[in-house]
C-alpha cells in the first residue's frame, strides 16, 4: 500500500492559485509530499495581508497581527520551515489590558481552563460580582462544549447570559474585535466561542500570546518560499492568473501569456475573486454565489514612530477612542519608539482622512500615556476589505468542490475559525492533504 510520501511522487502538477497564507500553506503541505507543486502570486511578494514592508528606514507590516498558542497549524508549518520558534516570537502568559481599567492575568501554575477561572477571580477592575458573572459564564460554557443549538449575534448572547456591560466593553468586546473583526452585535457568537474553546478551556500554552519579534514577511513568507522550492515547488511571483479552465481532463492556467496543464488546483484567492476566476467552470457557480453575498470588514494600522516611547507592557488595550490595542515594536523586534495602533471593524475612523486619523490617534496614544512626546512621522495602513464579516450562520464553501480536482482554499472557507492567519493556513493544509488522501485511495 502507497504512503502519501510515494502517493505525492507519483502526481502530476498541481496549481495553486494565490500566496496569502492559504495558498502558502497548501503549497508548502504539497511539497512536504514532494509534490510538483506551482505557486502563482499577482504581486511581487507572497503573504496577502500578512506581509512586511519598508517605510523611513523602518519594517512595518501590512497589517499588525498576533498569534496565539492554539494556533497548531501555523506554528507547525513554520517549525518545519525551520523557523526559530522562540526566537521568532515573545511567548506571554495570557495578560489582557485595557489600560488603568481592567487586566486579567492567568494563573502561571494551574492548568486549563482553571487558570483562566482563576485568572477572572483576581481581575483587576471587576467587583466580587462581576468576576462572579464571568465565572459562571465561563463554566456554562465548558458544560455546554462551547456549542450553540442555534447561532446568534454575540451582543444577544452575551445579554442573554447576564454579562455585565464593564466585561462586555473591557474583555469580550475586544477579544470579538480582534479574533473576528466584526461589531459585537454582527459578530458570530458560535465562532467566537470556537475561538474560546481552542484558547481557554483545553491546553495552558494555547491561551499564550506570541508576538512576532519579525515582520510578517521574514516570518511567514521568506521561509516557507524556501521550503516550498527545496521541495520541487515553484513559486512565481508577479504572475496574476487570467483565467483558468478545464481541457482534455486537465486545468489550464493562464497566466501573462503563459499556458500551463496541471492534473489539480487549489483556488487560493481572495473570496471577492473567485467568481471572476471560476467564471468558466459552471460546478463552481454555487461556491462564488456564496462569496458574492459576503460583506467586508476593515482593519486599520497607524504606526507612529516617537523619539523615545516605551510601553508597560508589549501590547495594551485602550477604550473610548479609535484605537483598540496599541503594540510596542520597540519591546518586540527592537525598533525602538515605533508604536503600532490597531483599529478592527468598522466605524468612524473611517469617515477620516489618514492624516486627520494619525492626528486622533496620537492623542489618544498622548491621553493614556502622558510621557509620550510628539511623533516624528506616521503611516496609516489601510485594509479596507481585511475580512469577512463573520456573522451568524454565513454560508461557507467547502474546500472539496464538485469539480473533482479542485480545491478551494481560504480563511471563509468551511471551518471553525474565523478570518485569521490560523483559519487561512488550516484551510490550505486540508486542501492539500484531501488531494494526498484522495490519491492514495486511487493507489492503494
Amino acid at each position: 500500500m502507497a504512503g502519501l510520501e510515494d502517493v505525492g511522487k507519483q502526481l502530476r502538477k498541481i496549481a495553486v492559485i494565490g500566496g496569502g497564507c492559504a495558498g502558502i500553506a497548501a503549497a508548502a503541505e504539497l511539497a512536504r509530499s514532494g509534490v510538483p507543486v506551482t505557486l502563482y502570486e499577482a504581486s511581487r511578494q507572497l503573504g496577502g495581508r500578512t506581509r512586511g514592508l519598508n517605510w523611513k528606514g523602518r519594517r512595518l507590516d501590512n497589517g499588525q497581527h498576533i498569534v496565539l498558542g492554539a494556533y497548531s497549524e501555523t506554528l507547525r508549518l513554520l517549525k518545519l520551515a525551520g523557523v526559530d520558534l522562540p526566537a521568532a516570537f515573545l511567548r506571554l502568559p495570557l495578560q489582557l489590558i485595557q489600560y488603568r481599567q481592567f487586566e486579567l492575568r492567568a494563573s502561571t501554575h494551574l492548568p486549563a481552563p482553571l487558570h483562566i477561572l482563576a485568572g477572572m477571580l483576581r481581575a483587576d477592575g471587576l467587583s466580587k460580582r462581576e468576576r462572579l458573572a464571568t465565572l459562571r459564564f465561563m463554566v456554562a460554557l465548558k458544560l455546554s462544549g462551547f456549542r450553540l443549538r442555534q447561532d446568534e449575534p454575540l451582543s444577544t448572547f452575551l445579554a442573554r447570559h447576564r454579562q455585565p456591560q464593564k466585561l462586555v466593553q473591557w474583555l469580550w468586546e475586544p477579544i470579538c474585535l480582534a479574533t473576528l473583526n466584526t461589531p459585537l452585535d454582527q459578530a458570530s457568537a458560535q465562532i467566537f466561542l470556537n475561538v474560546l474553546r481552542d484558547s481557554f478551556s483545553q491546553s495552558k500554552t494555547d491561551s499564550d500570546l506570541l508576538l512576532p519579534r519579525l515582520d510578517l514577511s521574514t516570518l511567514i513568507a521568506e521561509p516557507l518560499t524556501v521550503y516550498i522550492r527545496r521541495g520541487n515547488g515553484e513559486v512565481r511571483l508577479g504572475s496574476p492568473v487570467m483565467a483558468i479552465r478545464q481541457e482534455n481532463g486537465d486545468f489550464v492556467v493562464e497566466s501573462d501569456g503563459d499556458r500551463q496543464h496541471f492534473s489539480h488546483a487549489i483556488a487560493a484567492v481572495s473570496p471577492f475573486r473567485l467568481g471572476e476566476l471560476v467564471a468558466d467552470m459552471p460546478e463552481l457557480a454555487n461556491a462564488a454565489k456564496m462569496c458574492s453575498g459576503y460583506d467586508y470588514q476593515p482593519i486599520y494600522t497607524v504606526y507612529l514612530q516617537y523619539p523615545a516611547a516605551t510601553l508597560p507592557f508589549p501590547m495594551i488595550g485602550l477604550t473610548g477612542g479609535h484605537v483598540q490595542w496599541v503594540l510596542d515594536r520597540g519591546a518586540l523586534d527592537g525598533q525602538h519608539g515605533l508604536l503600532a495602533a490597531v483599529i478592527s471593524a468598522e466605524g468612524r475612523h473611517q469617515t477620516l482622512t489618514q492624516e486627520a486619523l494619525a492626528t486622533e490617534v496620537a492623542r489618544e496614544l498622548a491621553q493614556a500615556f502622558p510621557d509620550l512626546p510628539l511623533p516624528e512621522w506616521h503611516k496609516v495602513i489601510a485594509e479596507k476589505r481585511a475580512t469577512f464579516a463573520c456573522r451568524p450562520n454565513l454560508p461557507r464553501p467547502a474546500q472539496r468542490t464538485p469539480l473533482a480536482n479542485f480545491y478551494l482554499a481560504g480563511d471563509y472557507t468551511a471551518g471553525d475559525y474565523p478570518a485569521t492567519i490560523e483559519g487561512a493556513v488550516r484551510s490550505g493544509v486540508k486542501c492539500a492533504r484531501l488531494i494526498l488522501e484522495n490519491e492514495h485511495k486511487l493507489t492503494s
